[in-house]
């Protein structure tokens, strides 16, 4: 007789097997692995206070709060969205599918039932899985719901952080506002260590350059703002910028019915490679936090310099369109508005008149843009207060980015002018350069997940070490309770052996 898990759609079954049949075996797949581990860090003398915190509950808040329950530590979410919409996938996206492969396991954690691909065979069959080029959008979005409710994750949504100050016994303040209501709460939490897991602009916002500022707000919008696409209807949209979200937005304004969309290049040609793809391996997920800082550096810059080429789907969605217009080594040199209220872009090669920008210009690490951290900013320490770029490689960027420890952790410019920062933790984008792309990225977000909550394991193990001891001493449970033997009443007789007589008996005794 032999014991296996439920089986699913995708081993030959004739239809899919549903999502409560692939929540069975991963409850199997759990229990087998004696997850989640039992809570063992101490509690402390508040009991309200967390072992672990963390700020956003998409993608990589969710599997760091995964891998902190497997491992035993009490930890919570707490996120500015809606339940549901954490992250930017039922917000502010606007491909179609995801850019990653969808074989690509992503938050996972190592679990095949915890997968996408699982997620979705169940609901729709090997045959739609084989016929699935990427994963579109909103599904990632619904699978992510179902990861946090499978997981059973503690999530407090709609809750804005509004200051972050290490305190000196050892814990983390956060104020917060609880918007569940009007007006909004106050709220005081106190963690032993904080996580940011905030994405892709998790110490920053999005950049546009410093001429955008001079055109009236309402007439530009940047790409990851929230906006709907209605709102480009028979309108002059000029993009600006080539990469993946300028197609996204471009496509977005040409499906809602803009009467034309021009995409304003600066370079001379879209790059054609993602060269990030050709180090995709694991000796680069699990070494890349140990190189010396010149290759962490070069690595980091030789991509920024290449860029990233829009995807081949994305590019098409756009190019399909007669009204779009992709210009090539066309720098914009100034914008002004006319008495009619349009804009006059002047580019490099020329005036174009348009109704309304959208800037697909990323995102930067600008500490201004985020006030919640203001008492903590002063006192972080970026590459560029170490580390000087060889010659060119210079990049104003990677200076800007924190110069993180092993464990994510920010890092005092000033030793000693704020003890305990080095108990916030940088689980978000920002964190690139020191520790790769384990903080964001979906090809590493389990590695990455997994490494910081067992360093935050062995962090905790360390600061309680005496407690821990302590609770060994005064463990008391008994493995035997004296009934499982009878003690002999005494030793047998002793002889003595003649030494000379035994080695001759031995040397002339005949084999068996």
């Amino acid at each position: 007789m032999s014991t296996s898990t439920p089986s699913l759609a995708g081993s030959g079954a004739a239809s899919p097997a549903g999502l409560a049949a692939l929540e069975a075996r991963l409850k199997q797949d759990l229990q087998w692995l004696c997850l989640p581990a039992k809570p063992w860090v101490p509690q402390q003398a508040d009991p309200e206070v967390l072992d672990v915190a963390i700020i956003g509950g998409g993608m990589a808040g969710l599997a760091l709060s995964a891998s902190l329950r497997h491992l035993g530590i009490r930890n919570r979410i707490y996120d500015q969205a809606p339940a549901g919409f954490e992250g930017p996938w039922a917000t502010t996206a606007r491909m179609e599918t995801l850019r990653s492969p969808k074989e690509l396991t992503g938050p996972a954690l190592g679990l095949p039932a915890l997968t996408f691909r699982a997620w979705f065979e169940a609901q729709f069959g090997l045959d739609a899985w084989n016929a699935l080029d990427k994963i579109p959008r909103l599904q990632w979005a619904d699978y992510l719901r179902w990861y946090r409710q499978v997981l059973d994750l503690e999530v407090l949504n709609q809750h804005r952080v509004s200051d972050v100050l290490p305190q000196a016994d050892g814990t983390v303040k956060i104020e917060l506002q609880d918007q569940r209501q009007t007006p909004a709460r106050a709220l005081t939490v106190r963690a032993r260590h904080l996580v940011l897991a905030t994405g892709r602009d998790g110490l920053g916002g999005a950049w546009v350059p410093a001429w955008a500022h001079q055109v009236p707000r309402d007439r530009w919008v940047h790409s990851s703002d929230v906006w709907d696409g209605e709102r480009m209807r028979g309108l002059r949209v000029a993009v600006v910028g080539g990469g993946s979200s300028a197609m996204d937005v471009a496509a977005t304004a040409l499906e809602s019915g803009a009467q034309r969309v021009d995409l304003l290049i600066r370079r001379a040609d879209l790059p054609r490679i993602n060269k990030g793809k050709g180090a995709g391996h694991p000796g680069m997920v699990h070494g890349y936090p140990s190189l010396p800082d010149e290759w962490k550096w070069r690595f980091r810059h030789y991509i920024n310099v290449q860029q990233v080429p829009p995807p081949h789907g994305s590019t098409l969605r756009v190019s399909r369109h007669a009204n779009a217009h992709f210009h090539l080594g066309t720098p914009i040199q100034g914008v002004s508005q006319r008495s009619d209220g349009s804009l006059r872009v002047d580019t490099a090669k020329g005036p174009l008149a348009a109704d309304v920008l959208i800037f697909s210009t990323g995102f930067r690490t600008d500490w201004s843009l985020r006030p919640e951290y203001a008492r903590l900013a002063p006192h972080v320490r970026t590459w560029q207060d170490r580390f000087t770029a060889p010659a060119g490689q210079e990049d104003s960027e990677l200076d800007q980015s924190p110069d993180l420890g092993p464990l994510f952790e920010f890092q005092q410019r000033t030793p000693g002018s704020l003890p305990g920062l080095e108990r916030v933790h940088c689980f978000c984008y920002a964190a690139a350069l020191s520790q790769g792309a384990g903080a964001g990225d979906i090809p590493q977000i389990s590695e990455g997940a997994q490494r910081l909550a067992r360093g935050l394991a062995a962090q905790l193990l360390s600061e309680d070490a005496a407690q821990h001891f302590a609770a060994m001493e005064a463990y008391a449970d008994p493995e035997l309770d004296g009934q499982e033997w009878t003690p002999a009443p005494a030793l047998p007789p002793y002889q003595e052996v003649d030494e000379a007589s035994s080695v001759a008996n031995t040397a002339t005794a005949t084999p068996a």
